[in-house]
């Protein structure tokens, strides 16, 4: 449902290359000059990181900016999401974040992150006999897609591990291998429940179905390595950017007014978002997006227990919301990404610097208005500023 099958992944791989992408980068082009006041066309997978948009679209927040918005289009797959981006068919979408780093700079897209949709929000799922990260040694493992956060981390925990990761398609991996899979997240709860697999790392409600139908436990929470990454990131086409310089900050405002809202409803936002919701934005049922977004206290201990938090000092949440891309977080994904193993032909990540990326790819002049018009950093649980230090313990 929310990930791209091996055809699918080839086919998007041929896609993302500079002459792949460059017909679709045409019709774009073709398509903005054609309506200069197109709609609000929000793209998205039915995930928890499409949240902001759906929230901001239910709540009617681009209405109330003045921006005329049609009905969220739900795409099945990530191949799905970025054609219809470079097509235009649609103008704002949440991406990967490695996903924009590949986009922008692996196929010459002129996509640009204009803010983050979550942070955290991502687990590592495993078989009830996997008690620790070594005990993957000689299986089989999902992951999402290969340009994820998912992927960054899960080979950094495997490496911290005395564990190679490996990219087989035949084969039993050896003791000290964890043999990789890009895997459907709708797939993985009943591929571990058939014991296909080992485990997997996604986003959410992926981890908290599998609770739920009681055929798996998180052996870790991404947040709980990289404190408080972003999983997924709103982009938009450069072009609205330079174009619309005063659509686009409506957008972004309206955008970031939902995760406020979020934020302070977040059995409200389960609700919505779920298949009993009014839009029936997802699939999912409205337990299995409460005890992500709205968990209940008493799961903080079982989680200590179970070590699937190690840093209970960094009080994260299972998923937040804050929507500042902050660059010291894209100069270290795109070190990370330079050390992480993807199939396909990965060498423009090699060449890159980390600070141009973080200055190139991301454009902060729209959020950093909205995040004031919300009361600044501090609506967000943040100190004011827009510097950090990464936090990266696996």
């Amino acid at each position: 449902m929310c990930q791209i099958s091996r055809r699918e992944w080839l086919k998007l791989a041929s896609m993302m290359t500079v002459a792949g992408a460059a017909p679709l980068l045409a019709s774009a082009a073709a398509r903005a000059a054609a309506e200069p006041d197109a709609p609000l066309r929000i793209g998205y997978l039915p995930i928890t990181d499409a949240t902001p948009l759906l929230v901001a679209h239910n709540n009617g927040y681009f209405e109330q900016a003045g921006i005329k918005a049609d009905k969220p289009t739900l795409l099945r797959s990530w191949a799905q999401l970025i054609e219809a981006f470079l097509s235009g068919q649609v103008n704002v979408v949440h991406l990967l974040s490695p996903m924009t780093v590949w986009a922008r700079y692996g196929s010459q897209a002129q996509a640009k992150v204009v803010a983050w949709n979550h942070v955290n929000g991502s687990a590592m799922t495993v078989a009830p006999d996997i008690n620790k990260v070594s005990d993957l040694g000689g299986k089989t493992f999902a992951v999402p897609f290969w340009y994820s956060i998912h992927n960054v981390v899960l080979q950094g925990l495997l490496a911290a591990n005395g564990l190679t990761p490996v990219l087989k398609k035949n084969g039993a991996p050896a003791a000290n291998e964890v043999n990789l899979i890009v895997m459907a997240p709708s797939d993985m709860p009943p591929a571990l429940a058939a014991k296909q697999i080992a485990g997997y790392i996604v986003a959410e409600p992926f981890n908290a179905a599998a609770e739920n139908l009681k055929v798996g436990k998180i052996l870790r929470f991404t947040g709980d390595v990289w404190k408080n990454h972003a999983c997924c990131v709103v982009t938009m086409h450069e072009r609205d950017l330079t174009s619309r310089p005063e659509w686009s900050q409506k957008v972004v405002d309206a955008i970031v007014k939902a995760q406020a809202w979020t934020r302070a409803h977040p059995e409200d936002a389960a609700r919505l978002l779920s298949k009993e919701g009014e839009n029936r934005y997802t699939p999912h049922p409205f337990q299995v997006l409460q005890r992500v977004l709205a968990p209940a206290a008493s799961e903080q201990g079982r989680y200590l227990a179970d070590k699937a938090i190690l840093h209970a000092d960094w009080h994260e949440k299972r998923i937040d919301f804050q929507p500042y891309p902050y660059p010291s977080y894209t100069e270290a994904l795109v070190r990370h990404m330079q050390k992480t193993q993807v199939e396909g032909n990965a060498q423009f990540l090699a060449k890159l610097d980390p600070a141009f990326v973080a200055r190139d790819l991301v454009d902060d002049r729209f959020v950093k208005k909205s995040i004031a018009a919300a009361g600044g950093m501090k609506a967000f649980g943040l100190p004011e500023g827009f510097t950090r230090q990464e936090v990266i313990v696996v």
